[in-house]
């Protein structure tokens, strides 16, 4: 089962993707990144490859997409919080 993110495990699995340019969300316990894309296709093109990894790992991102930029939402509902998935997925999202 999943767990949310201690504050032991927090450093380690997110700082990286601060450095990337992930930031957390205000009131929540999510973090977010906006990704700016040359068009459109290319936009909704990253979101079908990084939409295979999500349903494959069964981990889905909160996120909308207006004209060639993608915002992303990651957290996880069932453990009220980021949980290993959510880092895991945004590196995922990183490589692609």
């Amino acid at each position: 089962m999943t767990e949310k993110l201690s504050d032991a495990t927090r450093g380690p699995l997110l700082d990286p993707l601060f450095s990337a340019g992930w930031q957390v969300v205000e009131g929540r316990d999510a973090i977010t990144k906006t990704y700016k894309f040359d068009s459109f296709v290319d936009a909704f093109g990253w979101m079908t490859r990084a939409a295979i990894w999500a349903e494959k790992w069964d981990h889905h991102p909160e996120w909308s997409n207006v004209y060639n930029s993608v915002t992303v939402t990651l957290t996880t509902h069932d453990v009220g919080g980021l949980s290993a998935l959510d880092a895991k997925l945004a590196r995922k999202m990183e490589s692609l």
